[in-house]
């Protein structure tokens, strides 16, 4: 997992292929005027806006998630919002089966650790990083990049 501001993210470029064309995409938009919405960047790279009422951290651990082919860059455009997190080598317990179509699976562990992101930061995670989004008191309003791993 990468936390980090977009005033960083030019350091990530040589971590994965697609990496700079994600950020770069990102410089480019008005973020405060996105409009909910899915949509394709490029080969690879697959985007949507989401803005909506944050969740308890219980909530969000009912849905406790990675991802197999995917790495989710999540950008707070407006927060604050609350993530937890834990390896995926210290989960052991499955919710369901994998889902290749949504390529997600869900497990039944509880964060280790939370972190709070503010507007301009975001959170790579990779698909060994199981993460609880979406936990606020408020309306949070986010960037997520889904990039091909």
């Amino acid at each position: 997992m990468i936390i980090d501001t977009l005033d960083n993210a030019s350091k990530y470029y040589g971590v994965h292929p697609l990496f700079q064309k994600a950020f770069e995409y990102i410089s480019t938009q008005d973020l405060k005027s996105l409009e909910v919405s899915k949509f394709d960047i490029s080969e690879g790279l697959k985007g949507a806006i989401a803005e909506k009422e944050g969740m308890t951290a219980e909530e969000s651990a009912s849905k406790f998630e990675c991802h197999n082919n995917n790495i989710d860059i999540q950008l707070c455009i407006t927060g604050p919002e609350v993530f937890g997190w834990r390896p995926r080598s210290a989960c052991s317990s499955p919710k369901g089966e994998y889902n290749p179509e949504k390529d997600v699976l869900f497990y039944n562990e509880t964060p280790d650790m939370h972190f709070t992101l503010k507007d301009n930061q975001f959170a790579i995670f990779f698909p060994e990083d199981v993460h609880a989004p979406m936990i606020a008191d408020g309306v949070i309003k986010k960037m997520i990049i889904k990039v091909k791993a």
